[in-house]
């Protein structure tokens, strides 16, 4: 049975909405890490080097994200149009074999009369 468009669309979401959480958790585990090495920081000063930290690797993420979906875009249009050419040559063979056979079938049924 195949599943509903609309239960793809919420799995999609909802995989999604994990790995970005995920994402998130690493920045955080990531800012945390890097502010240990910087023990001469006050509490309020390393809270907010850890905040810049995921605020600005929270934003590479994104960026990154959006050109990776950019790019597969353009990959389905491209393979979309491949494959549309290629499915108009197969049926372009497939007539011309057809009528050849017709063709050579008509001319044995002829000759043999």
């Amino acid at each position: 049975m195949k599943a509903d468009n609309s239960d793809d669309h919420g799995l999609n979401q909802i995989s999604g909405y994990l790995l970005w959480n995920a994402e998130i958790e690493q920045a955080r585990r990531q800012a945390a890490a890097f502010t240990t090495h910087l023990p001469w920081l006050t509490t309020a000063q390393r809270e907010d080097v850890e905040r810049v930290y995921i605020a600005d690797r929270l934003a590479v993420s994104q960026a990154m994200l959006k050109r990776i979906r950019d790019r597969a875009y353009e990959l389905r249009e491209e393979y979309q149009a491949r494959y549309a050419s290629l499915r108009r040559q197969c049926v372009a063979v497939s007539a011309a074999f057809v009528a050849v056979a017709i063709s050579v079938t008509t001319a044995a049924v002829l000759m043999s009369r």
